[in-house]
């Protein structure tokens, strides 16, 4: 499989060399040179998504579309990766695969925009709340004077004694609505402490309690404002566990979750303002580093790949060894790229470079 991505003038082809196995075609790593690079690029990245949808019997769906956009545009790597690990067991690429690995962050963006939407609602009833407690407020003092106003010598005619009896039952009701306008708020602001917690959590990987891609990419996103005002260097990286589908067939899936959690743990120990760790997503990792160069990040993160390598594990079920657990790793400098996008790109192209030339390394790209 052919996976292009952009970087500069040139369109890089990652992930496998020799034949599709959907199209039959040559996918040897190529180039496309000259002013229409942009033209042709894209006319293969149609050709690829085409080619994968029909080669493996996908309907042609939005969805569908969308995921394999993400996969051959560079945008998803983790989905671009799985569907070359696919491909390499043999294994068909069905609906319900593509769904599965797809789902999760179907989810949490969905989730995103219902709380959006809810937030958006309750600063409205908020506002009404307030504006209707003022409103019953007045409308209490401007009842409580007209009844005041009644002379104090006035007849007590039945018509009278009736307005009377009406205004008091009037402020007994605006008293009550009064109340009422005040409960709500309170429950509004109770409610949005929960949307709160429930905006935290649609960012949390539940797994390692690390930020998801989601949120990960907000904190891309301001820190590469922030240091390109400031001046000051920023770098990103991509770790993946190595031989990590040999874990999970041999010991279980509960050991594998066990090893993502404690590679999260190892990788959050160097984090900081200015470092930031999140899970991509199945068992690979996306860092940030802010103030470091790119071989001073090399050096923080390839002090906790030896650290970590050096641990030996053992399946808690079994007591059965696991033995050594290492990763992998990609880092690239933003800032030598057009946008931090291309930078994730070429961090991902230095992880693939890194398990092609052994594992347990970590590689800078250019």
């Amino acid at each position: 499989m052919g996976i292009e991505f952009e970087g500069g003038s040139r369109f890089f082809r990652l992930f496998g060399s020799g034949k599709d196995t959907d199209a039959g075609r040559d996918v040897t790593p190529t180039a496309v040179p000259g002013a229409a690079s942009a033209n042709a690029a894209h006319a293969i990245l149609m050709q690829d998504i085409s080619d994968f949808l029909l080669g493996n019997g996908l309907a042609v769906t939005a969805n569908n579309l969308l995921a394999a956009h993400a996969a051959f545009s560079g945008e998803d790597a983790a989905l671009a990766r799985k569907i070359v690990d696919r491909r390499s067991a043999g294994l068909p690429i069905t609906q319900e695969w593509l769904d599965q690995n797809r789902a999760a962050d179907g989810l949490q963006e969905s989730v995103k925009k219902i709380v959006g939407a809810l937030e958006t609602s309750l600063e409205t009833f908020t506002q009404t709340t307030r504006s209707a407690h003022a409103a019953a407020e007045n409308y209490n003092s401007q009842i409580a004077q007209q009844v005041s106003a009644v002379p104090d010598s006035a007849d007590p005619t039945a018509m009278v004694a009736a307005l009377e009896g009406i205004a008091q039952e009037m402020i007994a009701r605006g008293n009550e609505f009064a109340a009422e306008m005040k409960r709500s708020e309170a429950e509004t602001e109770s409610l949005r402490k929960e949307l709160e917690k429930a905006r935290h959590d649609a960012d949390v990987d539940h797994l390692t309690g690390l930020p998801n891609r989601r949120a990960f990419e907000g904190l891309l996103d301001r820190h590469f404002r922030e240091a390109r005002q400031e001046a000051e260097n920023l770098c990103v990286a991509f770790c993946d566990i190595d031989h990590f589908k040999r874990v999970n067939d041999t010991h279980g899936h509960d050991t594998g979750d066990r090893v993502i959690r404690a590679i999260g743990e190892a990788l959050a120990r160097i984090t900081n303002d200015n470092c930031h760790v999140a899970r991509q997503g199945g068992e690979e990792f996306v860092m940030l580093f802010r103030g470091k160069t790119p071989q001073e990040a090399w050096d923080k993160l390839d002090a906790v790949r030896e650290n970590f390598g050096a641990r030996n594990f053992v399946n808690r079920s079994t007591e059965e060894p696991i033995g050594q657990i290492t990763f992998s790793g990609g880092i690239a400098d933003v800032f030598a790229y057009a946008n931090p996008r291309d930078a994730l790109k070429a961090a991902d192209e230095a992880l693939y470079r890194a398990k092609e030339e052994g594992r347990n390394r970590i590689m800078l790209a250019g």
